[in-house]
């Protein structure tokens, strides 16, 4: 099975030690690690930086699962959940995906680091899943919601650390193969 991996850089793999834009080798990676454990070709469309783009994408025809992860630079750039949440419905309404192979994955919460000071960015994050929760019903499209899967972060409260990364590739094969 053919899965696109669309996010930010935690998608990518970013590695916040090497301050330029370095990423963790390929086998300490999420989604590597998925493609490790299942066998599925697996492509990385994770970018540094990105938020919710305005348009939609274009997702080959032979791709049986797309996995989105978006919302926390969205967040970080001074949105809310809620308007994070409608810029995510505008984006999942433009995909011409079958509904029924998208995965939408709310982010885990920020925690209090380098690039996280306040109590309500974090409150925000944490109210992120509840809305992606929400969006997907409506959508009737599958979720998932990272914030009860205990991803450890670095050091600045936002990117996955390497055992992040093997931690986030597990719990998501197992929701994968049953359905929580």
């Amino acid at each position: 099975m053919k899965v696109i991996c669309y996010g930010d850089s935690n998608t990518y793999g970013y590695d916040p030690r090497s301050y330029i834009g370095g990423r963790y080798p390929a086998g300490a990676r999420w989604v590597d690690l998925l493609a490790e454990k299942t066998g599925w070709e697996v492509v990385n469309h994770g970018m540094n930086g990105r938020e919710i783009p305005e348009q939609s994408i274009s997702v080959p025809d032979d791709t049986g699962l797309l996995i989105v992860m978006l919302g926390t630079n969205d967040l970080l750039q001074g949105a809310g959940a809620a308007e994070v949440a409608e810029r995510m419905e505008r984006f999942m309404r433009g995909l011409l995906q079958d509904r029924e192979k998208i995965l939408l994955i709310a982010p885990p919460p920020l925690q209090p680091g380098e690039w996280v000071a306040g109590q309500e960015l974090i409150g925000q994050s944490v109210r992120l899943a509840e809305a992606y929760r929400a969006l997907a019903l409506r959508l009737g499209i599958g979720f998932a919601d990272a914030g009860k899967w205990r991803i450890s972060l670095c050091f600045d409260g936002v990117h996955f650390t390497e055992d992040g990364h093997r931690a986030f590739a597990g719990r998501l094969v197992k929701t994968l193969q049953t359905g929580n």
